[in-house]
């Protein structure tokens, strides 16, 4: 409750200035390594083995993710279908509409950075790493990320996002 106030306040009250440009890449990057993590830990640690892939203790870790960020009823109106592991895993990683996506969050890095582009006036090697991830994000279906696997595809782009927030830090003076 205390942490919706401080988001309101912060949303409808603070300058849309550089400050707010960080604060937002901060924390799309942290929710994005975040959402990551929590679809990596089911799928690859979760399920005792691969025989119960499709079982309802499967089903049911793939609807707690859902809980878990808060997307169990806009996954519902979404996709008018019972919880399957395909399209939560497409729902929480290339839904752009959805907040807690990885698609989602790199629209909003990547739009942020823009933004400090134009009010320093220069772009920096970060800029074109997360738009390129926003791009591969874009560019893939969640079938290509089943058939080459999941839980590579996660373990992939958890490296990239980490390397990105390095590089942003350097980028603008903060390590």
């Amino acid at each position: 409750r205390e942490t919706a106030l401080i988001l309101g306040s912060f949303y409808s009250t603070m300058l849309r200035n550089e400050i707010f440009d960080f604060a937002q890449i901060g924390a799309f990057v942290e929710r994005a390594d975040n959402t990551a993590r929590i679809i990596d830990v089911k799928y690859h640690l979760l399920l005792p083995s691969v025989s119960h892939v499709g079982t309802i203790l499967d089903n049911y870790q793939w609807e707690t993710i859902l809980r878990c960020v808060a997307a169990h009823r806009s996954y519902r109106w979404v996709y008018d279908v019972q919880y399957k592991p395909m399209n939560i895993a497409d729902y929480l990683i290339l839904n752009g509409r959805m907040p807690r996506s990885l698609r989602y969050c790199y629209g909003r890095v990547v739009s942020s950075l823009n933004l400090l582009a134009k009010d320093y006036g220069v772009t920096h090697p970060c800029h074109d790493t997360a738009t390129k991830i926003l791009q591969m994000l874009s560019d893939t279906s969640v079938e290509r990320i089943f058939k080459s696997g999941l839980h590579e595809f996660l373990t992939d782009f958890i490296g990239r996002n980490n390397s990105l927030g390095v590089d942003i830090a350097q980028a603008y003076n903060f390590d």
